[in-house]
């Protein structure tokens, strides 16, 4: 992750930040996700009637993936320098395009869009961030995810 002064932010728009390392998605993290959310529709937990249907198996929860997005940001978006914390401040736009299959990596790409100080010391970076899919063309899903940035 690149660690830049605030004054910097504006050479950066439009330009890829970071791209994360692939993680796992595999049954097990799925399986948890339904229990912590009370979603067990089949596609995504019973590997015997979701082999049936056009995916062929069980996929991850749309909303699992996005949940990722935390793990897949870290380390790949910009670092401000005297950074007290950052806020996940919400998107503006989530498309999910591709299902994730079972045992399938991800990773995510960014991109930073906008960089606007609200307050002094509270900077708005707006990221737009792709969620690939190891091995196949289509990402999982895109968004434009916010975050707050606080320096001191």
């Amino acid at each position: 992750m690149p660690m830049i002064k605030a004054s910097e932010l504006e050479s950066w728009k439009g330009k890829e930040v970071g791209v994360s390392d692939w993680v796992t998605v595999d049954q097990e993290r799925i399986n948890n996700f339904a229990d912590c959310t009370e979603d067990h529709q089949f596609i995504h937990i019973d590997e015997e009637a979701a082999a049936k249907t056009p995916f062929g198996g069980t996929i991850a929860h749309g909303l699992l993936t996005l949940s990722l997005l935390p793990k897949l940001s870290y380390g790949t978006t910009l670092g401000l320098e005297g950074t007290v914390m950052g806020i996940n401040y919400g998107f503006d736009k989530v498309r999910f395009l591709n299902p994730v299959r079972a045992g399938s990596k991800v990773r995510g790409r960014h991109t930073l869009v906008d960089a606007v100080e609200k307050q002094p010391g509270r900077w708005l970076l707006t990221y737009d961030v792709t969620v690939e899919i190891d091995g196949i063309e289509t990402p999982a899903l895109i968004a434009r995810s916010l975050a707050m940035v606080v320096v001191g």
